[in-house]
């Protein structure tokens, strides 16, 4: 039996995280927040962000980080639970120093991990093509990247939800799935 997957996104600062979280307890199943950023203590704002999250989330959620290892770690989960990924934009910049090759090796492994999960999976995750078309190579790599996952993981996701502005969007109420992508 696989368990549900959700997918939250939207723009920075826009309440995503909050509204996993909600979605995460109101599950009513035991809790494992997944936190894919690493800690650097040389960035101060990067560590209140880091803070700011951790002091949100109940003393009984387990949290693990997992900046690389995400399907991995989906594998050995626990079915009857609830599994928060925290976040996938994070996730992606962990690995722009991958070339293509591996990196599509890195994403195909992630969603053959997803589909066998029995546990649910609430992945939250960002939305960065909505401005222009960045300058820079890792900058459009990163959009590419984290755009084609977040597409991919929609697809199969039971719900997707849009939280922009304050406001939650369930889309998988509101909108139909497009067809898949042709390569």
């Amino acid at each position: 039996m696989v368990g549900k997957i959700i997918l939250v996104t939207g723009p920075a600062r826009s309440g995503k995280s909050e509204w996993a979280e909600n979605l995460a307890t109101q599950s009513g199943k035991s809790v494992v927040y997944i936190a894919t950023a690493t800690e650097n203590p040389h960035d101060q704002e990067w560590q209140e962000r880091i803070q700011k999250h951790k002091e949100r989330r109940p003393q009984d959620w387990v949290t693990m980080n997992v900046p690389i290892e995400l399907a991995a770690t989906l594998i050995d989960i626990k079915p009857n639970s609830c599994i928060l990924i925290d976040s996938l934009g994070t996730w992606v910049a962990n690995f722009l120093e991958e070339d293509d090759l591996n990196w599509e090796k890195t994403l195909a492994e992630l969603l053959e991990a997803v589909s066998g999960v029995e546990a649910d999976l609430l992945f939250v995750a960002e939305e960065t093509g909505w401005g222009v078309v960045p300058a820079y190579p890792i900058g459009r790599k990163f959009r590419d990247r984290l755009g084609t996952l977040v597409r991919q993981l929609g697809a199969i996701s039971d719900s997707v939800y849009l939280v922009t502005g304050g406001h939650v969007l369930n889309l998988s109420v509101l909108g139909f799935p497009l067809p898949p992508a042709k390569s």
